[in-house]
């Protein structure tokens, strides 16, 4: 199967005629390193995700529709009109998920003494049905811009209010990742919820434009120049110590001088995280359903792992108390000895100075969204930030094959249906080739029993001629007497 990804497609939103002649050098590469006769049956899915979910839908059409069009004229892959879409992010965490616990061999049926097991009610069962399978693992991931949960809720739920059941059935998806659509051992309830302005830099973003409002207010009304210079900065405690920073426009300019003090930091973030004291949920106010901390797992990506190995290197498993240590001792540390550490190569090869400059709002930042925002308990001892899972770089790539496929046995798929497949017209001209097809054979058949039927009839006439020739000779030899006559019939 190939699966091809490709965000920048969002680029050609103005000119969306070109956008299969972007993504045709991808194609070809695949085409030449698939085997032709295997093509046929290659699934082709091309999957679009923030890029083109920012984009007004009627440029989001135009684009997918260049692709739908043109594609299976120039490529024999099984493409149909579904296989290019734009995805939202609930599948996206979807796949996510699908796709860490296929590499930890959750899905597995091996039984293994030793795995952790967990007691689920199948979704969708009338009788409640309960059944004991392997534990899946949870996924946390926080980019830039946006944090992601994804994670298993095993057992029915109970919902506050209506509207809050109202807004749950958009955030759990129930699938089927057996190998048959009726059977239940493999049916999944997944919790996913994407939080835009939660990311890394996007919340630093909302910080600092809180610090500028803020401190223009306060000139204001006090009278006062705080921060318009290097001379008066404004104490920012979720910098390393002693760091000079400026930050906004130019005519907003605020200066910043950094103070190093992580809990102050985490104190100032709790309001951004727009958390409620509504039953069961989380950031922006957001429905939650409990996590069973005894008896779950789960993989921090992204952020999470950067903040603690780039810097503090202590990626892997994560302990809250040794973590806060660490990055109290990180914001407290003057900037100049932080940039020598950086130069003499302490730090991970691919950690830079923008890293070091906000390391300590980041730490203070994933600390109070894990804790405060998601509700991880300070002695949670089963999450294990990672950039990589057994060796592998899982994406939700993985996942989205993973579920697209699973109910596909291709050696079982006649080909005309994978031609079929393309598009409407392509399946009507199949089916009309099937006929003139069987027409063919037909009129063949018939004219093979007709060429044997005058064969049949020649060689019948013949036998009869010399049956009467035969007879002519014998009456002249008696007749006649002269044996010497020749006959020529």
């Amino acid at each position: 199967m190939l699966h091809l990804t490709q965000e920048s497609i969002s680029e050609y939103a103005s000119t969306p005629d070109k956008a299969s002649d972007y993504i045709s050098p991808l194609l070809s590469f695949a085409a030449q390193h698939i085997p032709k006769n295997k093509h046929q049956e290659t699934p082709l899915y091309i999957l679009c995700t923030a890029g083109m979910r920012v984009l007004p839908e009627s440029q989001q059409e135009a684009l997918l529709e260049d692709l739908r069009t043109d594609i299976p004229v120039n490529f024999n892959f099984l493409f149909s009109d579904s296989h290019v879409e734009v995805i939202s992010g609930k599948q996206e965490g979807v796949y996510a998920w699908i796709g860490i616990n296929f590499v930890l061999g959750r899905f597995n049926h091996v039984e293994d003494e030793h795995e952790a097991v967990v007691e689920v009610q199948v979704p969708g069962s009338d009788q409640q049905e309960t059944l004991v399978r392997k534990r899946t693992a949870g996924v946390l991931d926080m980019g830039g811009v946006s944090t992601q949960i994804a994670y298993e809720v095993p057992k029915t739920v109970s919902f506050a209010s209506p509207q809050q059941e109202e807004i749950a059935k958009n955030l759990l998806a129930e699938f089927n990742l057996g190998c048959d659509a009726h059977r239940t051992e493999h049916v999944y309830r997944v919790y996913v919820s994407t939080f835009l302005g939660f990311g890394g830099n996007a919340a630093r973003q909302r910080y600092e434009e809180n610090l500028i409002s803020t401190t223009q207010i306060r000139n204001k009304l006090l009278g006062q120049h705080q921060g318009e210079s290097a001379d008066s900065p404004i104490l920012d405690p979720c910098l390393p110590a002693d760091l000079q920073d400026e930050v906004g426009p130019q005519e907003q300019r605020v200066h910043l001088r950094g103070t190093g003090d992580f809990d102050r930091c985490r104190l100032l973030l709790q309001p951004f995280l727009n958390h409620t004291n509504d039953t069961n949920t989380s950031l922006n106010g957001v429905y939650q359903p409990p996590i069973d901390f005894t008896n779950s797992q789960f993989y921090g990506f992204s952020e999470f792992y950067y903040c603690t190995e780039d810097v503090l290197r202590m990626g892997g498993d994560y302990n809250s108390s040794k973590y806060s240590n660490a990055a109290k001792s990180y914001c407290a540390t003057q900037w100049k000895t932080l940039k020598e550490r950086f130069d003499r190569g302490l730090y991970a090869s691919h950690a830079d100075q923008h890293r070091l400059k906000y390391q300590c709002f980041k730490s203070a930042w994933m600390y109070e969204v894990l804790h405060s925002g998601f509700a991880f308990p300070a002695v949670y001892e089963n999450l294990r930030t990672a950039l990589l899972v057994y060796d592998k770089e899982v994406q939700w790539t993985l996942g989205a094959i993973l579920y697209r496929t699973r109910f596909l046995p291709l050696r079982d798929i006649p080909q005309e249906s994978l031609k079929g497949s393309h598009s409407h017209w392509h399946h009507s001209f199949s089916f009309m080739n099937n006929h003139y097809l069987f027409l063919a054979c037909f009129l063949v058949v018939v004219l093979s029993i007709l060429l044997y039927l005058l064969r049949l009839r020649r060689i019948h006439k013949r036998s009869t001629l010399l049956h009467s020739a035969s007879g002519s000779v014998q009456w002249l030899e008696e007749g006649l007497g002269s044996p010497d006559l020749t006959v020529t019939l």
